[in-house]
């Protein structure tokens, strides 16, 4: 399978446990959080795009690969890339985390693993690849001097089109467009 960058959109987001409501998906917090990125997803499929990347962390990046898998059962013209940092990464996800990273892993149209290894800088190299294959990412993100807002800096930086989820307790949760 080809990327087409012009239509591919990735993301990026915090693990469960870095989200308000403690990443108990129960949680109104977290439903909510949810919500809003399953609207991100359906605008993003409504302004053409058609390929989605997902990290495969998680949290925010199996969440929306759960999204992205909903919407390829209906529109055979979605496409899930799996962006794996490294070969073993998963492993030791358990219940809900490894059901979704195994499911997402069979229906995705592409795998892509980043390395054979783990390295301290294999996170950043995913998180470059899935920005230097996409045009647009969805952000969910309340810390800024982390991992997903170094990825979204570099996506800034880069031109790409953004979707800013603000986890933030003072701000909207219906963020800005760049």
């Amino acid at each position: 399978m080809m990327i087409d960058k012009s239509k591919t959109c990735c993301f990026t987001g915090h693990r469960p446990e870095k989200i308000y409501g403690g990443g108990d998906i129960n949680s109104i917090h977290i439903r909510r959080v949810l919500s809003v990125l399953r609207t991100a997803i359906d605008e993003a499929v409504e302004e053409g795009y058609t390929t989605f990347i997902t990290g495969m962390a998680r949290g925010i990046d199996l969440w929306a690969s759960r999204f992205v898998i909903e919407l390829k059962a209906k529109n055979p013209d979605i496409k899930l890339v799996c962006a794996i940092p490294y070969r073993d990464h998963g492993k030791d996800f358990e219940f809900e985390d490894k059901w979704n990273h195994m499911l997402a892993m069979s229906v995705a149209d592409m795998v892509v693993y980043v390395s054979e290894k783990y390295s301290d800088d294999v996170m950043k190299k995913r998180n470059q690849y899935m920005v230097d294959n996409s045009s647009k990412v969805i952000a969910v993100i309340g810390d800024y001097r982390s991992g997903t807002g170094q990825t979204l800096r570099y996506a800034q930086k880069k031109g790409l089109k953004t979707r800013v989820i603000d986890l933030n307790e003072n701000a909207p949760m219906f963020c800005a467009y760049t």
